[in-house]
């Protein structure tokens, strides 16, 4: 499916007729007799807390002497020159040791002065303070990491859970990690001839994972792919597709023998803000738990990009070319590149974030600073088309689709097997491109007999400058909206005609598949 149904030019709203992502640490050695003058401090243990617990009070009137840290056993060697991107599975593994979940007191802000943030709400958010990988508690070591492109397996160690060093010292980010975390998995997508990673988020205890069909499609070559899914925690499950909608990007998978998971806690994404704190969590490049920082950008931004749809006979069909035109924004792919021949586009309503969305992110949550989901990380913007291919990465322009849209379609795919999706049965072009033009908008070129459009008074010469509330300045932001709303759904419409302003409410039809 997509958000065409035949190859109408671009500009076009497709509501009717469519337009065109080590060592066992050393135990602590007996301590041995203190002279008075020396403070000699114990071994480090492998908690943080504890060796600071075991420090000796310093003599009366000298200073306590200051512990060094320990250094790490293990160094992150750089990716190799000209390598290509991970295309197998690429999970790090499971946790050798952990401190106990801790809740941060209300008065925590204020119990020393060292304090990074004194925001209340980190008080709520529980730290999950593991720490693995080697003796210094570091996340292990990545050796021959393929980036960029390519079809060779890799595999990657890295951390399985939040690296927490001091808890006595989080800020507000390492707790709305803490927290999100054990509700993102990575997801290994494997056909007969290509492979990728991406990820997913938790909808219920017993496996239910959301993220983008591109994800489990592998950009649209095969309807078959075998999906290997790994928590932070480091379990292995094996995935079934329950359903996609290409029509705007979204897949859930159930995984197998799944219990007592960590369900992720949605927002409310139609009360965001410009400016709202935003945290990616995801597997760029293989990379499982990773976490970026930054803000919303930008809102009701609406991006057009090449459908995912898997074949319907669920055969592999051939990869090696990108897709046509120059668009900026492409799937955040972890197997390299985007590579079928765009025929058909849909068109997506947005965040738009600046934190670092990169390949493999796709299908990954992008919450707000109390750890709540208010997008899935889907796509980013790219510097310029690439003719040779080239894999792109985060400039500070990613994309995410809003929470509501995600919560609203991936229960009906749990519910029905797929989505609905509305139809305003109107022919739409961008109105700046219409001679004479005075306004922005979609320009109703042609409104179907028997239409949603037509039936609440449209007609052609039409300019709709608004969606239910979202402003419309072209056909791509009309057919988003229309698209993200269910079948049947009803709407309010704003437009323009012969110079005054109008409203009407519609009933949407239903798009068919």
């Amino acid at each position: 499916m997509s958000d065409t149904t035949n190859n109408r030019p671009d500009g076009h709203d497709d509501s009717t007729t469519p337009a065109g992502d080590a060592a066992a640490p050393t135990p602590s050695q007996p301590e041995a007799p203190r002279a008075e003058a020396t403070n000699v401090p114990p071994k480090p243990t492998r908690s943080p807390a504890a060796a600071a617990a075991a420090w000796p009070p310093p003599v009366a009137g000298s200073a306590a002497p200051q512990p060094t840290a320990p250094q790490p056993t293990h160094g992150y060697a750089s990716a190799p020159s000209g390598a290509t991107s991970p295309t197998g599975q690429a999970f790090g593994p499971a946790a050798t040791s952990a401190h106990p979940a801790l809740v941060l007191p209300e008065n925590a802000a204020h119990a020393t002065p060292r304090k990074k943030s004194s925001v209340p709400r980190i008080a709520a958010l529980v730290v999950a303070a593991a720490l693995v990988g080697g003796a210094a508690g570091l996340g292990g070591t990545y050796a021959g990491l393929s980036m960029w492109g390519g079809s060779d397996s890799s595999t990657v160690a890295g951390p399985t859970a939040v690296t927490v060093n001091d808890p006595d010292d989080v800020n507000e980010t390492a707790a709305v990690a803490s927290k999100v975390v054990p509700s993102v998995v990575t997801i290994s997508a494997t056909g007969t001839s290509s492979g990728g990673t991406g990820s997913g988020v938790i909808l219920s205890d017993d496996g239910y994972v959301l993220t983008n069909t591109h994800v489990v499609t592998l950009d649209g070559a095969t309807g078959d792919a075998k999906i290997s899914v790994t928590t932070s925690d480091g379990h292995v499950y094996a995935a079934t597709v329950v359903g996609t909608d290409p029509t705007y990007d979204l897949a859930v998978i159930k995984l197998e023998n799944a219990t007592n998971l960590t369900p992720i806690e949605w927002a409310d994404s139609s009360k965001l803000n410009v400016g709202d704190a935003t945290t990616a969590i995801g597997a760029p490049l293989g990379l499982p738990n990773t976490v970026t920082t930054g803000i919303v950008s930008a809102l009701n931004r609406s991006i057009q990009v090449a459908s995912s749809a898997a074949p319907k006979d669920g055969s592999e069909q051939d990869q090696g070319t990108e897709p046509g035109g120059e668009s900026p924004f492409r799937f955040d792919f972890g197997q390299g590149q985007q590579s079928q021949q765009a025929t058909q586009t849909i068109k997506i309503a947005v965040i738009q974030t600046d934190a670092a969305i990169n390949p493999g992110n796709s299908g990954g949550a992008l919450v707000d600073n109390e750890g709540k989901l208010i997008g899935i990380n889907v796509a980013i913007a790219s510097a310029g088309g690439s003719s040779s291919g080239a894999q792109s990465g985060n400039i500070g322009v990613g994309f995410s689709i809003p929470s509501d849209i995600a919560k609203r379609i991936s229960q009906e795919i749990i519910d029905n097997g797929s989505a609905t999706h509305g139809l305003l049965g109107a022919s739409v072009q961008d109105a700046a491109s219409i001679q004479g033009a005075t306004t922005t908008g979609a320009y109703v070129a042609e409104a179907t007999s028997g239409g949603a459009a037509q039936a609440a008074g449209l007609t052609k010469g039409d300019v709709i400058t608004a969606f239910d509330g979202v402003p419309v300045t072209n056909s791509i932001d009309l057919t988003a909206q229309v698209r993200a709303l269910a079948a049947g759904a009803q709407a309010e419409v704003t437009y323009n005609r012969n110079g005054q302003e109008k409203t009407v409410e519609v009933t949407l039809g239903t798009m068919q598949n």
